[in-house]
């Protein structure tokens, strides 16, 4: 889609001009062939209207399954399966995605099967599944130099698994952080209630009766206290 002026490093969504957006979204609403309403998906999704690209993307498979070629449904269906991941709806977008990645491959079909694999990467990266996100960028990139992709193909799949290792590697030191404060922490502790069991100059003003206030207080206190 010429539309996209790139992606975002951190986020791996698409950069846009939303107003072109709307411009050609007013242009193209009233088309109903397949091409028409996969790209309507598309900006609908760029614009934020996800309820409305949900209707258009369910009308496309439709459209694709009753007179578009298998080729068409799956890209059809990836479209959709994207709109269910920016509605957070990222199991059954992983469910769609892989089905698709999976058919893709054993038909070989490299380019669907990258696009497939591309987008399940993105919904496993925001998921948070970091692990599995990188697996299928990795995967689409496979696909990519299969298909013989282009440098700038290639790019924003390197791009992703780039994404994908800063995330890693920011998340390993954070938890090296909360690992170092917590061990610090449980060594505080525990010298501090050593200390407590080894302090000989503590008295005890306790009563046998285990229903009455309990004290301690130290010999030095009790000797300035007068006690």
């Amino acid at each position: 889609m010429s539309l996209i002026l790139g992606y975002d490093r951190d986020t791996l969504r698409e950069r846009v001009d939303l107003a072109e957006c709307r411009e050609r979204l007013d242009q193209i609403a009233e088309q109903r062939s397949l091409a028409a309403l996969l790209e309507q998906v598309f900006l609908l999704k760029m614009l934020g209207e996800l309820d409305d690209a949900l209707k258009v993307s369910e009308q496309s498979v439709r459209l694709a399954r009753m007179a578009g070629t298998r080729k068409d449904l799956l890209r059809a269906r990836v479209l959709h399966a994207s709109v269910l991941h920016w509605r957070s709806s990222f199991a059954a977008a992983e469910a769609e995605l892989e089905t698709c990645a999976n058919e893709a491959e054993g038909q070989g079909w490299p380019n669907i099967a990258a696009f497939a694999m591309q987008h399940l990467g993105k919904v496993h990266f925001d998921a948070g599944a970091l692990e599995a996100a990188r697996s299928a960028f990795k995967r689409s990139l496979f696909f990519r130099q299969e298909a013989g992709a282009n440098d700038a193909e290639l790019e924003t799949t390197f791009l992703a698994i780039d994404a994908v290792e800063r995330r890693l590697a920011r998340e390993s030191i954070e938890h090296a952080d909360e690992v170092s404060v917590s061990i610090a922490s449980e060594q505080a502790t525990a010298a501090a209630e050593a200390a407590l069991r080894n302090d000989p100059d503590t008295l005890d003003f306790g009563d046998e009766d285990e229903t009455q206030p309990h004290y301690t207080i130290s010999v030095s206190t009790a000797h300035r206290a007068g006690v």
